[in-house]
């Protein structure tokens, strides 16, 4: 079975990053430019992830604010921080995980995901990406679960 590999093409015909992945890598330059210039100053960079979530369209605004919520209550000593122009949460510096709004890349649904810092294996596959279309307090419960099980 033959596979395809999908590119952005333009009218003069390249063939390469889209419009929103090259805007996510200058957004993660700048990200690292301002922490280079802080000059190892701690400053603390949750108002950033907060007025990123105030940007996005309600439906991920109202999302992210929770997920938001719910990491910093189960895990108090996670750092909030931007990761290519999105909320993402560190520990130890390293990026434990991050909420992708829906616009971001022009998907359907906001998401959650976990990188390979997150303590969530579970025998030879497991899911590290959760797509979020509403919260109740079952969902609640769940990403709580994950989100505390991830530090572990």
């Amino acid at each position: 079975m033959a596979t395809t590999k999908k590119t952005a093409t333009t009218d003069s015909g390249y063939e390469g990053f889209t419009a929103e992945e090259r805007d996510a890598m200058k957004q993660r330059a700048k990200e690292l430019k301002a922490s280079t210039k802080r000059g190892g100053a701690k400053t603390d960079p949750e108002p950033e992830v907060l007025a990123k979530i105030a940007e996005m369209p309600e439906d991920d605004r109202v999302i992210a604010e929770r997920v938001h919520a719910l990491i910093k209550e189960n895990v108090p000593d996670i750092t909030p921080r931007l990761w290519y122009g999105m909320p993402a949460y560190a520990r130890d510096g390293k990026i434990l995980c991050h909420f992708q709004p829906a616009p971001k890349f022009k998907t359907r649904y906001p998401t959650l995901t976990f990188s390979d810092q997150a303590a969530l294996d579970d025998g030879h596959v497991w899911p590290v990406s959760f797509a979020i279309t509403r919260l109740d307090k079952a969902d609640e419960a769940r990403l709580a679960e994950l989100i505390k099980r991830s530090v572990a």
